[in-house]
């Protein structure tokens, strides 16, 4: 297939970019490389990606309509995972999230039903979840108790792709993801904070005084939910991709202690305005429709990245 995939220079656009070069995919790949983290890592994923056939990289920004009309001529799918992440940021930078989650993503949707490609699949979050107590989460759980900003971005996604299917009949799968971690992962998620300030001999600053339950799945197993949901392309559906297994968070934190070989200072901080305290997927739909089977598990996945990070930093 040809593929339009925007924010190929992100941590997992990236990793799915390279998955479906490798089955023998095209993949059109559209990045604005922002500095929302340090865009030298950016750089250096779109530098292996360039050396690999079958990709084409087009710098530019999803805002820009006639661009994106353009670039997604003649493809099979349109796999739209760039977005402006993570929650505490968008405490201080509303705007920015409106204008890119919201107005991004409706010029993606919109001319992917105007050019009349075969379907979207696209990227949603374990945020729309919100104060949703119950766990694991499920697909079928209520998702109109927003915490955050960004969660709400995620949730106004799930629902203009419904209208756009509903009025238009256009194929759209949305994957809610569930802390995503592994090499090349993003500079703000925990695990390259953690690893960083541990290597770096800094204390760990662990929100919600450590009693926190996360829900971490290793990346390619991410990557392999996403390429079974632009192959099945179903008419319309959501789906909760996680490892559906619940980690302590000082697990976690004990695991990242293991794989540098060192203890870690620590300074325990409370609950952070929009975090949650524990996150669970229920994955028994993506299993029985995706075929989805997560097999890492941290003390797998953890030690990949603590060996990318050594290599990639030099220390």
């Amino acid at each position: 297939m040809k593929v339009f995939l925007t924010g190929c220079a992100g941590f997992i656009g990236y990793h799915t970019t390279l998955r479906l070069l490798e089955r023998g995919d095209q993949v059109i790949g559209i990045d604005n490389v922002s500095p929302y983290y340090d865009p030298k890592l950016k750089e250096r994923r779109l530098e292996l990606l360039n050396d690999k056939r079958g990709f084409t990289f087009v710098r530019g920004d999803i805002l820009d309509r006639p661009l994106v009309a353009e670039t997604m001529k003649g493809v099979d799918r349109v796999c739209h995972l760039a977005a402006l992440a993570g929650v505490r940021y968008s405490f201080e930078h509303p705007e920015e999230y409106i204008s890119i989650n919201i107005e991004g993503f409706f010029n993606i949707l919109d001319e992917a039903r105007k050019q009349e490609i075969a379907g979207m699949i696209y990227a949603s979050s374990s945020s729309v979840y919100g104060g949703n107590t119950k766990l694991p989460s499920s697909e079928e759980d209520r998702v109109d108790d927003q915490l955050s900003l960004y969660g709400m971005n995620k949730k106004d996604n799930e629902l203009m792709a419904h209208t756009y299917h509903h009025l238009y009949g256009f194929p759209v799968t949305g994957l809610r993801f569930f802390t995503v971690y592994g090499p090349w992962g993003r500079p703000d998620m925990a695990l390259f904070l953690f690893t960083d300030a541990l290597l770096n001999d800094r204390p760990l600053q662990i929100f919600g005084e450590g009693k926190m339950q996360r829900d971490f799945t290793y990346i390619d197993d991410i990557v392999s939910g996403i390429v079974a949901s632009i192959d099945k392309n179903y008419p319309e559906e959501i789906f909760n991709l996680g490892c559906g297994r619940q980690e302590e968070l000082m697990d976690y934190v004990k695991v990242i202690e293991e794989s540098c070989g060192r203890e870690a200072k620590k300074e325990f901080l409370p609950m952070q305005p929009g975090d949650v305290r524990a996150s669970l997927a229920d994955i028994s739909k993506a299993k029985k429709m995706l075929g989805f089977e997560p097999k890492t598990t941290i003390r797998e996945g953890v030690p990949k990245f603590v060996e990318w990070y050594r290599e990639y930093y030099g220390v």
